[in-house]
């Protein structure tokens, strides 16, 4: 099982990035997928998730109307669009996989978003 994910990088306020994530080993189309990062300091917070199909969306009050996941399950891609990016949105940002009645997760690295000027 792998969960692969990229696209981060510096950016300045305002500014926009995509997040990816590539999954492989498991059946991508049957698991929900999120969306966490974690800021030096503090601990690991919900940013986004979606269902395994798509249709349904959640999102942490904080990035609501900036932030959109979506999700490619031909591709085994979950994505995260990133708009209007802040200072405080700089962390490391890692994809997870779950099902239900599964009792683990799979997580992937981290990526490095970093927002500054």
């Amino acid at each position: 099982v792998q969960l692969v994910e990229s696209g981060g990088g510096l950016v300045q306020p305002g500014g926009s990035l995509r997040l990816s994530c590539a999954a492989s080993g498991f059946t991508f189309s049957r698991y929900s997928m999120s969306w966490y990062r974690q800021a030096p300091g503090k601990e690991r917070e919900l940013v986004a998730a979606i269902s395994s199909a798509g249709g349904i969306t959640n999102y942490a009050d904080s990035v609501k109307g900036r932030f959109t996941i979506s999700r490619d399950n031909a591709k085994n891609t979950v994505y995260l669009q990133m708009n209007s990016l802040k200072p405080e949105d700089t962390a490391v940002y890692y994809c997870k996989a779950s099902r239900i009645y599964q009792t683990y997760d799979y997580w992937g690295q981290g990526t490095q978003v970093t927002v500054s000027s």
